[in-house]
C-alpha cells in the first residue's frame, strides 16, 4: 500500500579511507576539481574529479554516492538471502520463506516453462466482467492486487484528526510517468509516446493477441483522457486542497458511472469505513464520463494491458525484455537490465522487507551508531529552536506553536520496536507470481485491518535496510532506517564536522520538512490545521517565493527548467537543514576555534561533507524524468542552490561580489 509520508530520498558520502587524515577529515580530494574555485561552483570544486572519471554502470540510469552504497547493501542482503535459499528449512519458517521466494525468482527455465499460466486466472477474471459493476468488482481486486486502474487508495491517518485511520482515494491509470508525458510536444515526449504504443502492441502480441495494434491505440487514447483530467504534481502536493472529506453515499454523487457500492463491498471495507478522503475531487468528476466513453471491452483490454505490465518483471524473458526496453532504456536511457539475481534480492525484499530487516539489523547495525544518533537528533533539535527563537520575521505567538511541535517531534532510529508477522504468507519455490499475489493479499489486508483501529505510532513505512530517510506529518515523526547509520552514510571514526554536513544535514533537512511548505501545515499532534498567524503565513509566502524564483532558473538539460514549485517542499529542506546542522554544529564548539583538517577548517568541512553527499551522475532520460516528476532538484543543484542561498556558505570560502555562487543578500531565500 501507498502511504502518505514525506519521502526525503537522500544519498550520502563516501569516505575513501588513503590515509589517516583522510578517515580523520572524512574527505578525499582526489574527487576535487581544483581548477575550479570553491566560490564559482561548489560542487564541481569538491567533485568534479569524480564526475570526469566515473564511468555510468550500463544497468544505471543515474549513479552517485547513493547508488554506490545501495549496491553494497544489495550484496549484503544477497548473502543473508542465500544463506536461506542454501539452507534445509522448516516449513513455514522464514527462512523458508525467504529462501523459496529468491529461488522462484532465480529459477528461469521455470519461469519460462509456466509461460502465461500463472496469470491465467486473473485473465478468467478479467474475460468475466459484462458490465460496470463487474468492472468495479475488477479493479476492487486489481486495488488488492497492486494493479494499476484508474484511481489509487491506501490507508492513513485522518490528515485532520491524526488518532484514527482513514482510506485515501487518489488519481492515477497512467503508464507514462506523469500527465504531462502525454502532452508534452518536444520530439523526445512524441518519441516516448510513440515507442510506450509499440511496447503494449508488444506485450500483447506475446500473448497472442491478433489485434494488439489497434487495442494499444485505444489504450493510449484512454490514457491519454485520464492524463487530460490529472491534476498536475504542484497541485496534487497541496494538502490542503487535497483534503476532501466524502461520505460512502457521496462518492456514486461524485462518480455517477462507477458502481462505488460494488468496488466497496468487494474491497473489503464496506462495514469498517464511513467517509473516504478524496485527493483530486475534479478528477472523479471527470473519470465519470471518461468510464462511459469507452466500451466494456475496451476497459478489459486496458485492465489486461495493466495486468501483463505490472507482473513483466516476472514474466517469461520476452516481458522482462520488453518491459525493460521501454521502462528502463526509453524512459531513463538505461542500456543494461539489472542481473537477475539484483532483481530476484529486491522482490524478495519487497515482500518480506522485515524478516530481512531483523537479520540485517543484527549483523551490520552498530549499537554505537544508533547511541551517537540520539545525540545527533537532540543537538538538531536544540539548533532548530535556537533558529526559530532568532527569527525576525516569525511573531512570538507562531513561535511558542512551532516550539512545541518541534518539542513533540518523534524520532525513530535503526529499527521497529515490534516487527511485522509474515506467518499467514505462503511461499513456494516454483510460484514465483502466485507468491507475490499472496504477498500483495496479506499486506492489504494488513492495512485494512487497521480500520477502526488505534494508530500504530511504532510503524514504520520504510525496513532498517532501506538507504533512506522520511519524515511524517501526521506522525510528526523523523525516521532514520539502519542502513543510513552505518560507514559509509555515518563515520563513526570520522570529525564531526564532517558528520554535521552529512548525517546532521539529514536529520536537519527532515526536521525541516516539519515546517516546509506542506509539513508546516500540521501541528505537533500531526493534526492539519491552521497555527500560523496571518502575517506570519504571509512573511513564510514571500520567502518560499524567492526559494521557487531561485530554483527556476536552473536549466539542467536542454531548455527544461527545474520546477521550483514541484521541488519547493525539498529545496526548503535542504536549505534549511544545512543551515540548522551548520548551526548544531556551532554550537558544539562551544566558541572555540575548529579544527583544520586537511588543510580545511571546521566550517568548510560541514559543506565539503554537503557536496559529496550529491556527487552523482545522469543519464539524459533519467535527468528529463526527475525534473518532470520532482520532487527532488537534480544533485548538482541541491549543491548550487544551497550554496547560493547561506550566507555562512559566504563567510567560510568568502564568497564575494562576481563570484559564481554570489547572490545580493536581498535575493537570498531565508526561511530558517
Amino acid at each position: 500500500m501507498i502511504k502518505t509520508i514525506f519521502l526525503s530520498a537522500l544519498s550520502m558520502l563516501i569516505f575513501v579511507s588513503c590515509t589517516n587524515q583522510v578517515e580523520l577529515s572524512g574527505i578525499d580530494k582526489s574527487t576535487f576539481d581544483t581548477s575550479v574555485r570553491p566560490q564559482d561552483d561548489f560542487f564541481q570544486y569538491v567533485n568534479g574529479t569524480w564526475v570526469e572519471e566515473t564511468e555510468m554502470p550500463p544497468d544505471k540510469s543515474r549513479y552517485g554516492t547513493f547508488d554506490i552504497l545501495y549496491e553494497e547493501n544489495q550484496v549484503r542482503l544477497k548473502e543473508i538471502i542465500e544463506n536461506a535459499a542454501n539452507s534445509e528449512n522448516v516449513p513455514g519458517s522464514d527462512a523458508q520463506k525467504v529462501g523459496d521466494f529468491y529461488n522462484s525468482f532465480m529459477d528461469s527455465l521455470k519461469i519460462e516453462e509456466l509461460g502465461l499460466d500463472p496469470l491465467q486466472d486473473e485473465f478468467n477474471r478479467i474475460e468475466k466482467v459484462q458490465n460496470y459493476s463487474d468492472l468495479a468488482e475488477l479493479y476492487a481486486h486489481h486495488y488488492m492486487l497492486g494493479i494499476s486502474r484508474p484511481f489509487s487508495g491506501y490507508i492513513s491517518q485522518d490528515a485532520k484528526n491524526s488518532t484514527e485511520y482513514i482510506v485515501y482515494f487518489y488519481q492515477s491509470g497512467l503508464g507514462l510517468p506523469d500527465r504531462d508525458y502525454y502532452f508534452n510536444e518536444d520530439e523526445k515526449f512524441r518519441e516516448i509516446r510513440s515507442k510506450y504504443i509499440d511496447y503494449i502492441t508488444e506485450i500483447l502480441t506475446l500473448t497472442g493477441e491478433e489485434d494488439a495494434r489497434s487495442i494499444a491505440d485505444k489504450v493510449m487514447s484512454m490514457e491519454t483522457s485520464i492524463a487530460e483530467k490529472h491534476w498536475t504534481r504542484v497541485e496534487s502536493r497541496n494538502r490542503d486542497k487535497t483534503y476532501n472529506k466524502y461520505s460512502v453515499e457521496q462518492l456514486t454523487e461524485l462518480t455517477p458511472n462507477f458502481d462505488w457500492d460494488s468496488f466497496v463491498s468487494h474491497s473489503g471495507i464496506s462495514d469498517l469505513i464511513d467517509n473516504v478522503i478524496i485527493r483530486q475531487p475534479s478528477y472523479f468528476m471527470g473519470l465519470s464520463d471518461i468510464l462511459s466513453d469507452y466500451t466494456i471491452e475496451d476497459w478489459k483490454n486496458y485492465s489486461k494491458v495493466k495486468l501483463i505490465s505490472s507482473f513483466a518483471t516476472m514474466l517469461p524473458s520476452a516481458f522482462v525484455d520488453a518491459n525493460f526496453d521501454f521502462y528502463g532504456t526509453t524512459l531513463r536511457g538505461t542500456e543494461k537490465n539489472r542481473p537477475r539475481w539484483k532483481r530476484a534480492v529486491s522482490a524478495t525484499n519487497a515482500s518480506l522487507g522485515e524478516v530481512l530487516g531483523k537479520i540485517y539489523v543484527e549483523k551490520y547495525f552498530k549499537p554505537e551508531a544508533k547511541e551517537r544518533m540520539v545525540k545527533l537528533v537532540d543537538n538538531l533539535k536544540l539548533s532548530m529552536a535556537d533558529r526559530i527563537n532568532k527569527l525576525d520575521w516569525m511573531g512570538e505567538e507562531t513561535k511558542i506553536h512551532a516550539l512545541a511541535k518541534l518539542d513533540k517531534f518523534n524520532a525513530k532510529i535503526g529499527y521497529p520496536n515490534k516487527w511485522k508477522d509474515y506467518s499467514d504468507l505462503a511461499v513456494k519455490s516454483d510460484e514465483l507470481i502466485q507468491n507475490s499475489i499472496r504477498s500483495s493479499l496479506i499486506e492489504y489486508q494488513r492495512e485494512i485491518d487497521k480500520l477502526g483501529k488505534p494508530i500504530d505510532r511504532n510503524e514504520w513505512f520504510m525496513t532498517p535496510q532501506t538507504v533512506n530517510a522520511y519524515y511524517s506529518p501526521t506522525m510528526n515523526e523523523i525516521v532514520f532506517p539502519a542502513a543510513i547509520l552505518q560507514p559509509p552514510f555515518f563515520n563513526l571514526e570520522a570529525d564531526e564536522a564532517v558528520n554535521y554536513g552529512g548525517i546532521g544535514a539529514v536529520i536537519g533537512h527532515e526536521i525541516t520538512h516539519g515546517f516546509d511548505d506542506q509539513g508546516r501545515k500540521s501541528d505537533g499532534d500531526g493534526n492539519l490545521v491552521e497555527w500560523w498567524t496571518e502575517e506570519d503565513e504571509k512573511r513564510f509566502m514571500e520567502r518560499a517565493q524567492v526559494v521557487v524564483d531561485h530554483y527556476n532558473k536552473f536549466v539542467p538539460i536542454d531548455t527544461m527548467r527545474i520546477n521550483g514549485r514541484l521541488s519547493l517542499g525539498e529545496n526548503i529542506a535542504d536549505i534549511g537543514g544545512l543551515t540548522v546542522s551548520y548551526n548544531a554544529y556551532k554550537m558544539s564548539l562551544d566558541g572555540k576555534e575548529s579544527k583544520v583538517l586537511n588543510g580545511f577548517t571546521g566550517e568548510q568541512r560541514v559543506f565539503i561533507g554537503w557536496a559529496q553527499n550529491w556527487r552523482s551522475i545522469y543519464r539524459d532520460d533519467a535527468l528529463r524524468n526527475q525534473i518532470v516528476r520532482g520532487p527532488h532538484s537534480p544533485a548538482k543543484y541541491r549543491v548550487l542552490g544551497v550554496m547560493n542561498n547561506m550566507p555562512e556558505f559566504y563567510e567560510a570560502f568568502d564568497v564575494k561580489e562576481g563570484d559564481g555562487h554570489y547572490l545580493p543578500e536581498e535575493k537570498r531565500a531565508k526561511i530558517w
